[in-house]
């Protein structure tokens, strides 16, 4: 983790109106926009989405609607979780869980910052939503079992993450069970102006070609029915799997091996892998960097004594 004795400073740069992700790509020599830089900038940002929400909330109404139609239209028979990767501070989650099917009762988040997820956590509360987990991960390492979520969707949480395309998919296919709902920025469907846009930020733009590429089943693909600026519009791509697996009270999983993870004394603690992750504030950290070696958590000291 470089960067982290340049927090305050970088805070700054944020207030100034700053880009904080082409500050860092440019001291660290990268080409694209680096994990470690995606996360410093969206954890300075924490609070701007519910912020928004409060001055236009009517957007929101429009844009969960749209997607709880796109939803309701797919099989969701024996459906029991949805997972929104990316879910900032859950203005999104918040406001579609009402809308989703009954069967949908469980409903799961993650984010690469932990302080969009603090917020995230209180306006579900102040939205009344109860019945969530909301914690650290990273889509790149998802910190979920194979096909563990009925339906996993993205909200242009891809975007930032050009040249990656098929890691991104291959992980989130990983953990899908049933639907992965994409909506993303559509590089095929935009503007000239709106491609040279996408190209100079370093968004994804091969998220159709490379989906067929890896074979998985498209069954839709088109211009989603909102998008906030017309010159990222974004794009719907719906991908059927069907694992047939059935729903499990255990979801969570190591991101370095996969394997369940168990809550144990307050922390998460994978039998595999040997590794712990805290809970900070009620939010677990389960990025690979919280990992903790303890190859003797489960032992008991007292017993030699």
């Amino acid at each position: 983790m470089r960067f982290l004795e340049d927090l305050q400073k970088l805070k700054q740069l944020l207030e100034e109106g700053k880009n904080v992700i082409d500050y860092l790509n440019v001291q660290s020599n990268e080409k694209a926009n680096s994990t470690e830089a995606i996360m410093i900038s969206y954890d300075l940002q924490a609070g701007s989405y519910v912020s928004n929400d409060k001055k236009s909330p009517e957007k929101k109404e429009n844009y969960t609607n749209a997607l709880a139609e796109v939803i309701q239209k797919l099989d969701h028979r024996d459906a029991h979780t949805i997972l929104e990767v990316g879910v900032g501070e859950a203005t999104t989650l918040a406001n579609l869980i009402p809308k989703l099917p009954k069967n949908l009762d469980r409903a799961l988040g993650f984010d690469v910052s932990w302080s969009r997820i603090k917020y995230a956590q209180t306006y579900c509360k102040h939205k009344n939503v109860t019945n969530t987990l909301l914690f650290v991960g990273d889509l790149f390492n998802a910190p979920i079992q194979d096909n563990a979520i009925d339906f996993v969707y993205t909200l242009h949480s891809i975007e930032p993450n050009g040249g990656k395309e098929k890691e991104a998919l291959k992980e989130l296919y990983r953990i899908t069970n049933k639907y992965l709902i994409l909506l993303e920025p559509s590089y095929e469907l935009a503007s000239p102006e709106g491609k040279r846009r996408m190209e100079k930020l370093g968004y994804v733009k091969n998220l159709l070609s490379t989906a067929k590429e890896l074979g998985y089943h498209i069954i839709e693909h088109r211009l989603f029915d909102y998008s906030v600026n017309p010159l990222n519009p974004t794009g719907l791509i719906i991908i059927e799997k069907n694992s047939k697996s059935t729903s499990k009270d255990s979801v969570l999983a190591c991101p370095v091996t996969k394997k369940e993870l168990k809550l144990i004394r307050n922390s998460y603690f994978c039998e595999d892998s040997l590794l712990a992750y805290p809970i900070i504030d009620n939010i677990p950290c389960l990025l690979p960097h919280n990992a903790v070696i303890a190859t003797h958590y489960m032992d008991n000291p007292d017993e030699l004594l």
